[in-house]
């Protein structure tokens, strides 16, 4: 079975880029638009992660393939903030999630107290702000996977999350990420032998999944942009007034890009740094005498 684990809808809420909190979403794709995108790209499970939100799935509720997710916004012990993926959820599960989420060590206990599979997502993006090295100490501790393809990132970023996990003997994971239905579906995860959604998560866990489909790249996340923009005029036609700022897009999405390519090479080599230290570290007291 194949499930795009990561893929926004409209009930994602407000972008966070400064100056357009207020007017723009985060995307403006209906669940049931996304329900047949994902179809049609060949998903057998169908799941929607909006950010700290369930009522994306509210509508998608009477089709046997749908299970319930969402992507959490949390707070790390260092005060920087980390997307989790968490999947087969209940209404209940999301109540206790929301009130648990800037609070790490709880949020993680009743994860785990419930059984709930989660990942942690785009771990070499800025997107959730900076980061921190013990973070990736925390990543490695108390989460069991890792989203080793995201259809946003460049190849760059989820092969060095794919790398990390398995350094960490983590559990991998893949989807789109996409905020608009173009590209839904086009990166995802599948599970050989399942046959309903309690059964690919079983079957994750167990290691049986694998990652497909494709990564990200600059022109894709242009073409997004240019979507949303899009969706943002038709949905408020007093933004027309920032039309003549939408030549000079593709330069802030590549700006953007850089900042990406950036942050990953940074703590790629930061933690291969430290591994390569801790190695050296190790094999010196090996060969202490006595």
């Amino acid at each position: 079975m194949r499930c795009d684990l990561h893929v926004h809808s409209i009930a994602s809420g407000m972008c966070n880029t400064p100056g357009l909190q207020r007017v723009c979403r985060e995307s403006y794709t209906d669940p049931l638009e996304l329900y047949a995108q994902l179809k049609q790209t060949g998903m057998s499970l169908i799941t929607i992660t909006d950010h700290d939100s369930i009522e994306g799935g509210e509508v998608l509720r009477r089709y046997p393939d749908f299970f319930l997710s969402e992507e959490v916004t949390c707070k790390l012990p260092s005060g920087t903030e980390a997307h989790l993926g968490v999947y087969g959820i209940t209404e209940r599960d999301h109540v206790e999630i929301q009130r648990r989420r800037n609070d790490f060590f709880a949020l993680v206990m009743y994860l785990a107290d419930r059984d709930l599979f989660f990942s942690a997502n785009h771990i070499f993006s800025g997107l959730t702000g900076r980061r921190r090295r013990e973070d990736f100490h925390w990543f490695a501790s108390c989460v069991p996977a890792y989203e080793a393809r995201n259809g946003q990132m460049a190849p760059a970023a989820n092969a060095a999350a794919e790398r990390l996990a398995s350094r960490h003997g983590k559990i991998t994971v893949g989807g789109s990420d996409a905020h608009t239905a173009a590209y839904a579906g086009r990166t995802f995860t599948e599970v050989s032998g399942a046959r309903n959604a309690e059964e690919f998560l079983a079957g994750l866990r167990a290691r049986r999944g694998g990652v497909r489909g494709v990564d990200g790249s600059y022109w894709k996340l242009t073409a997004d942009i240019f979507r949303i923009t899009c969706e943002l005029f038709r949905e408020r036609p007093s933004t027309l007034a920032l039309l003549p700022v939408v030549p000079l897009m593709p330069a802030f999405t590549l700006g953007h890009w850089i900042n990406e390519h950036l942050f990953c090479r940074f703590w790629s080599t930061v933690l291969e740094s430290d591994r390569r230290l801790a190695g050296d570290t190790l094999r010196g007291w090996r060969s202490q005498p006595g």
